[in-house]
């Protein structure tokens, strides 16, 4: 039970209720939700480690009148959360799903928590991008492998398999319906499993340099960041069986991740005060449309960028650990004036200045922003300065396989692909039509754990 290498021995022939092709959060979910009804369930996974992009994030989950929401006194409901989600995406190709994980999102986080022992917190720092009041849940490190891990405990104690190690290369297919998955690999021969139902949590397509030249050319060049096994080809596979892609050229990208490091700056910064900067010492737009949608604004500036913020700053941040980590190696030095860190990044002295001189008047409300930025939190910013170099990367595709509200692939005349079902970033996303600015916090887990649970409920029952 648990975690199997691919070096174990796996039966050639083995019959499951449901197959579930990815163990990231949102495939560890939908197992979870079919062993809680009572039927059998197998994950695969075809690198060697669970976790996928869910492991990469941060680990927050919105969710409108959970428990936790309550207990803290916070004022929600599902209808503000679809309207604010809306609000950020704009009119895209799955508003329907977006109203439903919104209907179902405190179902998933108290389902998480009170049942499987999932160690969520209500974050009431920040409310980040996109959202109108606290509701987001996190884990208290604000890291996504500590949402994963607890998942994976929660799938050993309901005694579900979880095969590294085991990529599948296939889908079965009798007649029009999949009736379940080749796997076949370097270490492990080529069996069959034979299911009453597939549910593709895969991940997107950004780490494949073709289907991102295909599907979308515009951001192809971006450094991608996110997890290796987001390859697409389970996208593929229900495109082939009928289905087709909705909300194709959207994503969730990040202006701010923190260069070499790699790891993501907390955005925190930004929502207290900081200001991103290029290479002259200019800004290059509104900063608080969000760490994805900036994405676009950054690039019109000259690289290197940077963050800049301030002490103060920084020390609201550091209860993150990510942020901490980065602080410890180097990653967000404190400078006592603006002329001793335009020397260290070798930023244009003069235009930084005037920059953050411009932007200080706004914040005391003297003049208005020149980007119209309106909330500046903790700012106007002042010495000791700190600033941490970043690039801009694309985490992962928002664009996917057209869903019913269940997670069944459909075609285009909305019939179901039967015996199919994706989520998480095999599915269509609610982040928008195009690009990155539609994107808020949380979306991409709560498609994948949301519809997770809501795939793996209507799979098990279907039975």
């Amino acid at each position: 039970m648990g975690i199997t290498s691919a070096e174990d021995k796996v039966d050639v022939d083995v019959d499951v209720d449901v197959v579930v092709v990815g163990a990231g959060g949102g495939g560890l979910a939908a197992a979870l939700a079919v062993a809680d009804n009572d039927r059998s369930v197998i994950v695969l996974e075809k690198l060697d480690r669970p976790g996928g992009n869910s492991a990469l994030s941060t680990g927050s989950i919105p969710a409108a009148g959970s428990r936790l929401q309550i207990e803290a006194g916070i004022v929600d409901s599902a209808a503000r959360m679809a309207a604010d989600l809306i609000a950020q995406s704009g009119p895209h190709e799955a508003e329907s799903l977006t109203h439903r994980l919104s209907e179902t999102s405190a179902e998933l986080v108290d389902w998480l928590v009170d049942q499987h022992g999932v160690q969520l917190a209500l974050i009431t720092d920040y409310k980040h991008v996109g959202h109108s009041v606290n509701r987001l849940h996190a884990p208290l490190s604000r890291r996504g492998i500590d949402l994963t891990d607890d998942l994976m405990r929660a799938c050993k104690k309901s005694k579900i398999d979880v095969l590294t190690g085991n990529p599948v290369v296939e889908l079965l297919i009798e007649g029009d319906k999949v009736i379940g998955v080749v796997v076949e690999g370097d270490r492990v021969e080529r069996y069959v499993i034979r299911a009453n139902a597939v549910i593709l949590a895969a991940n997107g397509f950004a780490a494949s340099s073709d289907l991102m030249a295909k599907w979308l050319p515009e951001i192809e060049l971006i450094e991608y960041f996110g997890a290796h096994g987001s390859t697409g080809e389970a996208l593929e596979w229900g495109i082939e069986l009928g289905g087709y892609l909705a909300n194709q050229h959207a994503y969730q990208g990040y202006a701010a991740v923190a260069y070499p490091h790699g790891s993501i700056l907390s955005w925190t910064t930004v929502e207290k005060g900081a200001i991103l900067v290029d290479q002259t010492g200019k800004r290059m737009g509104n900063e608080t449309i969000g760490y994805s949608g900036f994405v676009a604004d950054l690039l019109t500036g000259t690289p290197p960028y940077f963050v800049l913020y301030d002490s103060r700053i920084r020390d609201v941040a550091m209860k993150e650990e990510e942020f901490a980590d980065l602080v410890q190696i180097g990653g967000a030095r404190e400078y006592q004036d603006l002329a001793q860190l335009c020397d260290h990044f070798a930023i244009e002295l003069q235009e930084l200045s005037l920059t953050v001189d411009h932007y200080n008047a706004a914040a005391r409300q003297v003049s208005p922003d020149v980007f119209n930025r309106t909330d500046f939190s903790m700012a106007p910013l002042e010495a000791p300065f700190v600033a941490s170099r970043v690039t801009p990367g694309v985490f992962h595709t928002q664009g996917g396989l057209a869903v019913d509200l269940d997670g069944r692939v459909i075609t285009r005349q909305t019939n179901p692909v039967p015996g199919l079902y994706a989520i998480g970033g095999v599915a269509a996303g609610i982040s928008g039509l195009r690009g990155g600015r539609g994107y808020s916090s949380g979306n991409g887990l709560l498609s994948a754990l949301g519809l997770g649970r809501l795939a793996g409920l209507a799979a098990s029952q279907e039975l």
